[in-house]
């Protein structure tokens, strides 16, 4: 459990503690016969001043410490897949997927994330399946696909696209 869940969970924990207690107390109190019902209703008032924020900004931290929790998890992930890139150098995109326990689209949408990250550079054509880890120096000079020979056009930042066969370079 991340730190955030934990003191999330810990705050809610002593808000419904405390609820208990002041209400068991104030139950205690209205139950005499020479007790002012007003100061029963203060009671659970200022019990409530106290409990509410413990428990919403609780709430709060346990929500916050689950979204660091997927994102740590995505990281993960990446770094997963940056690690059997780099290792093997050529990978099939469906190979990849099934050992990560992710589909095709989540691969492909990660490449692009490390991408964007300027982490990673190789090529891949979706078509076919395979990713490439590459050197970034020995694809800057590049003017034609090593696929299919045709020339190739910068598609973004960072990115090389073939118009002919589909394949994507790219440059970190």
């Amino acid at each position: 459990m991340n730190q955030g869940r934990f003191v999330g969970v810990a705050l809610i924990i002593i808000g419904v503690g405390i609820t208990v207690i002041s209400g068991l107390w104030l139950a205690v109190q209205a139950s005499q016969e020479n007790v002012n019902m007003g100061g029963v209703i203060l009671g659970a008032g200022l019990a409530f001043i106290v409990v509410a924020p413990l428990i919403g900004f609780g709430l709060y931290m346990w929500i916050k410490g689950g979204q660091e929790a997927e994102q740590e998890s995505e990281m993960q992930k990446q770094r997963e897949l940056l690690d059997i890139l780099r290792s093997r150098g050529e990978v099939r995109v469906t190979d990849m997927a099934v050992e990560m326990g992710v589909s095709v689209d989540r691969i492909q949408s990660m490449v692009h994330q490390l991408v964007g990250l300027q982490v990673f550079s190789g090529y891949v054509n979706w078509d076919d399946g395979v990713l490439f880890s590459a050197e970034a120096k020995n694809l800057r000079d590049l003017d034609q696909c090593k696929k299919c020979g045709g020339q190739i056009k910068l598609a973004g930042k960072g990115v090389l696209h073939c118009p002919y066969c589909g394949t994507e370079y790219f440059l970190s």
